[in-house]
């Protein structure tokens, strides 16, 4: 009996071994694949590591948007045992619904989302709860410092980092970086006991063309002037004339990038980029240019403005103040629709719609935003007998504000259209992005932009711009006012309007395009009476502040006060600077420009940065001072020309050649950049 008990214990052993075996064998053939990938689940986690995006910068150097790194709050559910009294704790701290709550908190998942980027207030109530389950995440989060500031350019992005607007959706690739993974093992107790895997690559930063303090400048005033005027809209643009940058771009109404879900979509709009409208009375400046050019008219020559009215197909055009005989120069000082109507006939529809294509409308410009609109044009063939009336005086076409400063802003270079530019570096180069010759235009000669320029000067001076003019500078540019489409009627409103000024200073010397754009203001609304002071404004802060002398012989510039976010100019800085817009010493004359042409003319007296009043068109004639003379400080050279005249043998001055003048000299190093390539 002993001895058959002996035998069976290890024939039961035996068997239970074999069944274990078996088991095992079982597990580790058929269902080996099966189990790992369950062992994986319960003892690794791989979790995907966000990259630090790249940072914005102005031009300065100040940074514009950068990533901060916050925690976010998951759960694992399976080691959850009661997720209503959880997700009753969670909930009003996280701002949550507790249902919703609850729902991510149940189940046998191994993870999920509670919330993700919370504040540090949140994550710390959080963390004292020490409930089970729940656990934080590092991730990186898009953080705006200077909030509102240049919004609409640098747009914003999703809760997973990804560009929704602005340069952050056009440069998303750039921005993001790659991603890298962190596989993370835990034991029986879920802590982790090794971590492996790659680390993420950071984004690239931008540099922007953006100078913070101007852009501040612009948002100020243009916020106030919408307040003020109870306007639907506004935009502020400011550009560098001669490289085509983008030094400011301001919209009304604005948005907190930090918490744009908060904001109406009204206020994401991009309406500098994204927005076309009726310019009015701005839009003379490409009538006027293209009569010019086509050799039709010119400044001097007296048209009847036949009391302000004309007759076009049957329908009436009235001016806004019956105006009679008037010279070219008046016509654009008055703004006048009847004197501008008659030029645009002479020029005629296809030469007309010629220039309207070189000066960029109807196309977008190529600026490094998302959602560039094209303006709103259409071929001759498609006009009525009335549209050129209309069009030469700003209605039946649509402009970008970005595309009516591109204007102006030609005009002031001297002829060229260029690409408007918001990146200065990419991020992968130190070296600062460049006009390239393909990028930009010549869309009228020089002699007709040194035309216009006198011709804006003179809007300013004593035309309809004159609330524009910056206290100590001199200034060019273009009053508008246009009526909106009533969208019931379908017929111009009596009390909807755009009021706008564009324009450049100084105007002997141009540094700043400075457009100016009032989506229907309420009470004054004319562009002359409500837009050219924003102008004013804004030129006299960003001149100031930039230090540039002031033009107006015996003057100084009132705006010394700049916003709170610029660093003052010193009251000692200003006194120390001279005040003229060159230094001349003793031995300074005026050089010879006898016998040149208006566009040479033009091209030396700005690569020389010499204040000049142009006269005419043809060959050069006549000059006061004389060539040899002294010049005073700011003092202009007057030079008249005539198509076929000779020169007066008592103006030329052999001995004092142009090129042996001594060159003035800039006291401000913060012009030289825009003047170096006046002449294109």
């Amino acid at each position: 009996m002993l001895r058959r008990r002996f035998l069976i214990v290890p024939a039961l052993l035996g068997v239970w071994l074999i069944l274990i075996l078996a088991r095992l064998g079982h597990l580790q053939i058929y269902h080996h694949e099966f189990l790992t990938r369950q062992a994986r689940r319960q003892q690794e986690r791989t979790v995907e590591v966000s990259p630090i995006r790249g940072v914005i910068y102005d031009r300065n150097g100040s940074p514009l948007a950068i990533s901060v790194e916050v925690d976010s709050v998951f759960a694992v559910p399976s080691e959850i045992s009661n997720s209503r009294t959880t997700a009753v704790k969670l909930a009003p701290i996280l701002a949550l619904n507790i249902k919703e709550v609850q729902k991510k908190l149940e189940g046998s998942r191994s993870f999920s989302w509670v919330k993700r980027k919370v504040t540090a207030k949140e994550a710390a109530k959080v963390r004292q709860l020490e409930l089970p389950g729940i656990y934080f995440q590092k991730e990186t989060k898009r953080f705006y410092p200077k909030r509102e500031l240049a919004a609409h350019v640098l747009g914003h992005v999703g809760m997973d980092d990804q560009g929704l607007a602005g340069i952050e959706l056009e440069y998303d690739t750039l921005l993001r970086g790659k991603p890298g993974q962190l596989l993370i093992e835990r034991d029986a107790r879920q802590r982790g006991f090794r971590r492996a895997g790659h680390p993420p690559e950071p984004g690239s930063n931008l540099v922007l063309t953006l100078d913070e303090n101007i852009q501040h400048i612009a948002e100020q005033e243009l916020a106030a002037v919408v307040k003020q005027s109870r306007a639907v809209a506004g935009s502020v643009i400011v550009q560098d004339p001669f490289s085509g940058e983008i030094l400011a771009l301001a919209n009304e109404p604005t948005f907190n990038p930090n918490r744009y879900a908060d904001f109406r979509p009204a206020a994401l709009r991009n309406w500098a980029t994204n927005s076309s409208y009726e310019p009015g009375s701005t839009f003379k400046i490409i009538t006027l240019a293209a009569a010019l050019e086509n050799n039709v008219t010119s400044v001097d020559e007296m048209i009847d403005c036949q009391l302000g009215s004309i007759v076009l197909a049957g329908h009436t055009i009235r001016d806004h103040t019956p105006f009679g005989l008037l010279s070219v120069m008046q016509i654009f000082e008055k703004s006048s629709d009847v004197g501008t109507i008659k030029l645009a006939l002479r020029v005629g529809n296809d030469e007309l719609y010629r220039h309207i294509r070189k000066f960029g409308i109807g196309e977008p410009t190529g600026i490094e935003l998302p959602g560039e609109a094209r303006g709103l044009t259409k071929p001759p063939d498609r006009w009525s007998k009335i549209s050129i009336g209309a069009i030469a005086m700003g209605q039946e076409i649509g402009v970008t504000p970005l595309q009516m400063v591109g204007v102006a802003s030609a005009i002031a270079n001297g002829g060229w259209l260029m690409k408007p530019m918001i990146i200065r570096t990419d991020g992968t180069t130190n070296a600062s992005t460049s006009q390239d010759l393909n990028q930009r235009r010549r869309v009228i000669s020089a002699e007709t932009a040194a035309t216009m320029q006198t011709m804006m000067a003179s809007v300013v001076e004593v035309g309809t711009g004159k609330l524009a003019r910056p206290e100590g500078y001199d200034a060019g540019g273009k009053t508008g006012t246009a009526q909106k489409i009533d969208p019931e009627t379908r017929r111009y409103s009596y009390t909807d309007h755009v009021a706008s000024f564009v324009g450049y200073a100084p105007a002997v010397a141009p540094q700043y395009t400075i457009l100016v754009v009032l989506d229907s203001p309420r009470g004054i609304y004319h562009g002359g009476d409500i837009a050219a002071p924003v102008f004013k404004k804004i030129a006299e802060q960003i001149l100031a502040y930039k230090n540039i002398p002031p033009t107006v012989p015996g003057k100084l510039s009132i705006a010394r006060s700049t916003p709170r976010t610029i660093q003052p100019v010193q009251e000692e800085e200003i006194e120390s600077e001279p005040v003229q817009l060159v230094s001349l010493d003793s031995g300074t004359v005026a050089p010879n420009f006898l016998g040149q042409t208006v566009r040479i003319v033009t091209e030396e007296s700005l690569r020389d940065r010499i204040a000049v009043d142009l006269v005419g068109s043809g060959i050069a004639y006549r000059q006061m001072p004389s060539p040899g003379s002294a010049l005073a400080e700011g003092q202009k050279i007057r030079i008249w020309f005539r198509v076929g005249e000779k020169v007066e043998k008592d103006q030329r001055t052999p001995n004092v050649p142009r090129e042996s003048s001594p060159r003035p000299v800039f006291k401000s190093p913060a012009t030289d950049k825009a003047l170096t390539a006046a002449a294109g």
